[in-house]
């Protein structure tokens, strides 16, 4: 992964307690390279594995009394129209 030759990169700012961004410091002074760069590569494997919410359903199997053949009924009755 090469970050600024062919992406662009934006500077944030974290706020790490002292423990982490020590360890950040040690790890990327024995790895030869910049913090910025560990920083990004963990967040990308861990936004990788976590991958992207799913959106909730919008009432689904909310009721068990209304079916989705009903459904349309139900809101006919229930809707209340600003």
């Amino acid at each position: 992964m090469s970050y600024g030759k062919f992406c662009r990169v934006e500077r944030t700012t974290l706020y790490l307690p002292e423990g982490l961004r020590r360890s950040l410091k040690d790890a990327a002074r024995r790895s030869g390279r910049p913090q910025a760069v560990l920083v990004r590569e963990a967040l990308t494997e861990y936004l990788a594995a976590n991958g992207r919410p799913r959106p909730r359903s919008i009432g689904i199997a909310d009721d068990a009394g209304v079916t989705a053949a009903e459904s349309e009924d139900w809101l006919r009755e229930h809707w209340q129209a600003p």
